[in-house]
């Protein structure tokens, strides 16, 4: 399999819905990815590369104590598999009227989840997996619903019995629960610094908009709310409004965190 990260020279090169985690230089006060101050975890800048990415040489640019400079890293488009999924509840695929205001209405609600920008929580090492269970629907895949196409998945699907606890990957706030028509039961979450996580098709949810949470802290149950062929959790992850593979996004925070524990000894 190849690496997450492909080293050449100076250079990264990461998978359109993949994630650059690139080490800072020393003095740096000020990093941005595009027009918004980035993410920063344990003296590395993440980035999170979207679907819709432009493949080319990409650039952060970093204000230091001795000036400015930029880290490149190169964009890669990425083709994802397909995935043909019959949704006996053809409402859910092909809404009425009256189901496009309440999606609207929820699709609003959730944009200003994702654009919530707070600061970074210190201990996002490790970012757990908030429930163990088959991958059932991989990041990325281009979906036909009913033989119709829809967006790509905007996150990883993983198969677990109804009511098996779900718990946050790490430290954060609750930043909306709710019904929503697509997604069922719903929770996101905001761990700071533009990284937001969301968690859909929940039996139960056991949180409320505005609680702190610690890593582990049970946020609901598993279950088969809204658009779904069976019990699952939908969890996706965003970095900066870009949503990323989590597989990927908790692979290369274990590489943070076993540096900074090489660093420590």
């Amino acid at each position: 399999m190849a690496p997450l990260f492909l080293m050449l020279a100076a250079t990264v090169t990461v998978n359109t819905g993949g994630v650059a985690a690139l080490p800072l230089p020393a003095g740096a006060v000020d990093v941005r990815y595009g027009d918004e101050p980035a993410l920063i975890v344990a003296d590395h800048v993440i980035v999170g590369v979207g679907l819709n990415a432009a493949p080319g040489r990409h650039h952060v640019v970093v204000r230091t104590t001795n000036g400015e400079e930029t880290i490149d890293f190169e964009v890669v488009a990425k083709a994802y598999p397909e995935q043909r999924l019959t949704i006996p509840d053809t409402r859910k695929v092909n809404p009425l009227p009256e189901d496009m205001e309440r999606i609207a209405r929820e699709s609003k609600l959730q944009r200003a989840a994702y654009a919530r920008r707070t600061p970074v929580r210190a201990d996002l090492l490790p970012f757990k997996q908030p429930v163990q269970g088959i991958y059932s629907s991989p990041f990325g895949l281009r979906r036909f619903l009913n033989d119709q196409p829809r967006s790509p998945h905007s996150g990883l699907d993983i198969a677990a019995a109804t009511g098996t606890p779900i718990a946050a990957p790490a430290p954060a706030t609750v930043a909306l629960t709710g019904d929503f028509f697509f997604s069922g039961n719903v929770v996101l979450l905001d761990h700071g610094g533009g990284l937001v996580t969301m968690y859909g098709h929940l039996d139960r949810i056991d949180v409320e908009e505005g609680q702190d949470l610690d890593r582990d802290d049970v946020i609901g149950t598993v279950g088969a709310t809204g658009r779904v062929t069976g019990p699952h959790l939908h969890w996706t992850i965003s970095i900066q409004g870009d949503r990323v593979d989590p597989i990927i996004l908790m692979e290369a925070f274990d590489e943070l965190a076993a540096e900074t524990v090489g660093t420590a000894d």
